[in-house]
């Protein structure tokens, strides 16, 4: 099957950076997009930044400028670049791939991991 790895998350004071990895792994065909959302308590799950992988890149409006979303070096692995960190950047952050599998995973599919904790505090 196919999974996604997390890293990076954590703790900054306003104005700070992070910044978050994730990696695919399994049985891919290929990757379509991969990117990063959030999602706060009680509230529902909405778009940070994604990159397909032809390089094709798409951002909240409150991110922009601040935030950075990049494919790395490694293969089936994307960065997001997070500069200028505020309190209402705090969230649990989830990386998200549309991947076509292989095998008994085949098809197009969307795949979560399963969430990074990001807090700034002021």
């Amino acid at each position: 099957q196919v999974q996604l790895v997390e890293s990076g998350g954590g703790s900054v004071q306003a104005g700070g950076s992070l910044r978050l990895s994730c990696a695919a792994s399994g049985s891919i065909l290929s990757i379509s997009t991969m990117g990063w959302y959030r999602q706060a308590p009680g509230k529902q799950r909405e778009l940070v930044a994604r990159i397909s992988m032809s390089g094709s890149t798409n951002y909240a409006d409150s991110v922009k400028g601040r935030f950075t979303i990049s494919r790395a070096n490694a293969k089936n692995t994307v960065q997001l670049e997070m500069n200028s960190l505020e309190p209402e950047d705090t969230d649990v952050y989830y990386c998200g791939a549309v991947i076509y599998g292989l095998g008994s995973a085949a098809g197009l599919k969307y795949y979560w991991g399963q969430g990074t904790q990001v807090t700034v505090s002021s």
